[in-house]
């Protein structure tokens, strides 16, 4: 389980694996969205030194990046969704630079994040945890062949729009 594509190429930016160099730049793109607390079930307070630690995925997963002239402007997370029996799903995580939203970027790294868990052995790859009101995320993973299994009533406090339901997505690779 530890083969991933090499990378991924769109007309304006390119997707590869990550390195500890590009730590920074992903912080930048993570922390304000952490910080928000609107999309991500993560404590607002968490540290840069627990992010990292958190965000950077041993084989069989990996983490990758989304790279324009050189700058970071999405990252994207994916491991074993659970250990043991169940290890054969996959899970992933994205993130977009503000200023690169509705560009296809959070499309792409999911895209490259299924090629590879599939070359990784994954089976299958499921979300424990989408936001309800975050619909472009709900409506791009449903275009790329996912499906809501479930909603879990009130399980996110929003800031901005108070208890909301978080999805449990699904499918097959």
């Amino acid at each position: 389980m530890s083969r991933t594509p090499e990378s991924a190429e769109s007309a304006t930016f390119r997707i590869r694996p990550a390195t500890q160099d590009d730590w920074a730049g992903i912080w930048a793109i993570m922390e304000p969205i952490i910080r928000a607390g609107e999309t991500y079930t993560w404590d607002p307070d968490t540290s840069e030194a627990k992010a990292k630690e958190i965000w950077f995925k041993q084989p069989p997963g990996q983490t990758f990046v989304a790279a324009q002239d050189g700058m970071v402007i999405g990252t994207g997370e994916l491991h074993p969704n659970y250990g043991g029996a169940g290890r054969h799903v996959a899970n992933a995580g994205y993130m977009v630079h503000q200023g690169h939203t509705g560009k296809g970027v959070a499309r792409a790294l999911c895209t490259y994040s299924l090629e590879a868990a599939r070359e990784a052995g994954f089976r299958a790859m499921q979300f424990n945890a989408v936001v309800a009101s975050n619909t472009r995320a709900v409506k791009a993973w449903q275009s790329l062949g996912f499906e809501v299994l479930a909603t879990v009533p009130e399980a996110f406090n929003h800031p901005k729009h108070g208890l909301v339901g978080l999805h449990v997505m699904y499918r097959k690779l």
